[in-house]
């Protein structure tokens, strides 16, 4: 029978997908088969014709998970579109979702060493329709790691509130990862909520420091995410966009704000602005600068002579119908996550994980 354990989190955001990404390729050392399951999905892509959460693609794309007895439904066997939680409310259950589930994670467990759940928000999260992280996990027998971020006193308060519905199911919490620790506070908080969960009677596992990279969208990501249209791909839309400037000053002030790896928003008639932009990614002034991408906002097209310069210069670029302040707002308030395609994102995390958690304790904890 496959060992198993379940990867749930205090709140939205927290890791879970870092986690349970950084423990796949961690095992992978120790187990020659390994399967994935995230029972219940709220962000979904549409894969072979089923919809899929978007972690269980990410997993399956990076390791090449597959099972004997399973298809990629399996790995996420309730997807909650639109509507799913007011048609559960009104006429309750369209099917036995609990038997769903129990039925995908047999088939991804046939012929398996080891099942990697991932549950979807905090403990309660599945309680509208009555099949919360908690109820999952008791429902497939397994211990669960709890993700947290940040300080000590934040995320030992909210792992409790957490623990008291896992405590309710019965379901044992086999130990914690504390996530996103900013490294002038590591040792400090390393030390302090390793005591401060050992009077809670929990295990710390490991502490995971904070990375600006996993925090950093992409200009493919901020493309998909906000909703935008490319008016030039480019050449690199994986790269980063570690920096956001609004060029809407004079351009040699802009020019002095710029660094490397700066997604430019420029109304789109300041034709002034992103030829300069250009000319600075090109290596055509006494500086050199590598541009993410440009925006192009309030929807208005640059002149030809303009457009020609962005063509030839590579950088991705985007237009959009926005105002320069609320396409800024929504890039800020994007919720990154992991794609198959982030390389260096995935080799931090699995770096990380590597170093920063203790895999001989989590090993112990498989049921």
């Amino acid at each position: 029978m496959a060992k198993k354990i379940f990867i749930a989190a205090t709140m939205q955001n927290d890791g879970k997908t870092t986690v349970s990404l950084g423990l796949t390729a961690a095992f992978k050392k120790y187990f020659d088969k390994i399967s994935f399951i995230k029972p219940i999905g709220q962000r979904y892509l549409i894969e072979q014709g089923y919809k899929v959460d978007e972690d269980s693609v990410l997993i399956e794309a990076i390791f090449g998970i597959k099972c004997d007895l399973c298809n990629i439904k399996d790995m996420s066997p309730i997807a909650i579109e639109k509507g799913f939680t007011e048609r559960y409310i009104e006429n309750g259950p369209e099917e036995d979702y609990a038997a769903k589930i129990k039925s995908a994670f047999e088939h991804v467990a046939s012929g398996s060493d080891l099942v990697i759940i991932e549950g979807t928000g905090h403990a309660g999260v599945g309680s509208v329709f009555d099949l919360s992280n908690a109820t999952v996990a008791r429902l497939l027998d397994a211990n669960v790691i709890l993700v947290s971020s940040g300080g000590v006193g934040k995320p030992i308060d909210e792992i409790m509130l957490n623990k008291a519905l896992f405590d309710r199911e019965g379901v044992n919490i086999a130990g914690v990862i504390i996530n996103k620790v900013l490294p002038e506070k590591f040792e400090k908080i390393s030390s302090l909520v390793k005591m401060g969960l050992g009077k809670k009677g929990l295990s710390l596992l490991g502490v995971l420091p904070y990375q600006k990279i996993l925090d950093t969208p992409t200009m493919r990501e901020i493309k998909e995410e906000v909703g935008i249209d490319f008016l030039y791909e480019g050449e690199n839309l994986d790269g980063l966009a570690e920096q956001i400037l609004i060029g809407a000053m004079r351009v040699r002030d802009a020019l002095s704000f710029i660094k490397n790896n700066t997604l430019m928003i420029i109304p789109g008639d300041r034709d002034d602005m992103i030829k300069a932009v250009c000319d600075l990614h090109t290596g055509k002034l006494r500086i050199e600068r590598k541009i993410s991408g440009i925006i192009l906002s309030g929807g208005l097209m640059p002149k030809d002579w303009t457009l020609n310069f962005l063509k030839q210069s590579n950088i991705p670029t985007l237009i959009t119908k926005e105002d320069t302040y609320s396409v800024s707002s929504r890039i800020h308030h994007i919720l990154i996550k992991l794609h198959p395609q982030d390389t260096s994102k995935i080799k931090t995390v699995v770096d990380m994980v590597k170093k920063h958690v203790d895999i001989g304790k989590v090993l112990a904890s498989l049921r």
